[in-house]
């Protein structure tokens, strides 16, 4: 079983109504039969990372508005958790379904001085979290500028992590043409930022400013909020399949997937 994103490739609006015959499923290359499509229906948590160091300065305002947004967008989705990433993994929420304590944490971010930021530290640690949710899917958001990195973890210890946890990666980037990539640090943010949406199943939006913030998670809401479950034909074997990839049976729709938790990726 997939839980599945899908939208129009040239507008990025959720798709809505798809069957069977939308989607190819394919285990180690292997076509297989999709036995059934519906809407996602089960509890997804969500875990909002976000930058707050002082870096992000001039982005709070923008970031406070679309979290604000995002938040309400979500409701009723699951669980969701606030996390800042300046100096240290920050909790500013944890998982809760109430909007009251997630708007006034959003009231509370504000960059943090001297502060740099700790984002691959925060993704592992929330994927670590994660791991012990039951829901059968889960997601991981992050609202990040791009600078310089202090977390000392390696892109792959990272990625497996993410792997393990069995959620989706969705990013949200304001891009810094005068970013460098001279340094460990980086190369292993821009790796994680790269091949973790691809490899989980999420999405990365690039944006040039922080005033796109709230458009690109008005979007991703959506596309959270309309998922598709979809159910396939697999034979019986002892050793399950080591890669598992969902994509679009016809032009102009574009897809993200991944096994739901539990499963094999």
């Amino acid at each position: 079983m997939l839980y599945v994103t899908a939208f129009d490739t040239a507008s990025r609006a959720p798709v809505t109504g798809l069957g069977p015959d939308a989607f190819v499923v394919r285990e180690d290359g292997v076509r297989r039969e999709i036995l059934r499509v519906s809407p996602a229906t089960s509890r997804m948590p969500v875990a909002v990372i976000f930058d707050n160091t002082m870096a992000a300065e001039r982005t709070i305002a923008d970031l406070r508005r679309s979290l604000h947004g995002f938040v309400r967008a979500i409701d009723g989705l699951g669980p969701i958790a606030l996390i800042g990433v300046a100096d240290r993994p920050t909790i500013f929420a944890d998982y809760t379904d109430l909007q009251r304590p997630l708007e006034d944490a959003i009231n509370r971010i504000f960059a943090v001085p001297t502060s740099g930021a700790r984002l691959l530290d925060a993704i592992v640690e929330v994927s670590r979290g994660l791991a012990r949710q039951e829901a059968d899917r889960a997601a991981i958001v992050v609202v990040t500028t791009e600078h310089t990195e202090f977390s000392d973890v390696h892109y792959t210890q990272v990625l497996r992590g993410l792997e393990d946890s069995g959620a989706a990666l969705h990013v949200v980037v304001l891009l810094n043409p005068q970013g460098s990539l001279d340094r460990d640090a980086a190369r292993n943010r821009a790796a994680v930022l790269d091949r973790g949406p691809r490899e989980s199943g999420g999405v990365r939006f690039d944006v040039l400013s922080s005033m796109a913030y709230e458009g690109r998670l008005d979007e991703l809401a959506a596309l959270l909020k309309s998922q598709y479950r979809v159910v396939y034909a697999r034979p019986e074997a002892l050793i399950p399949p080591a890669r598992v990839e969902v994509s679009a049976a016809r032009p102009g729709l574009s897809v993200h997937g991944a096994p739901a938790r539990g499963q094999s990726r």
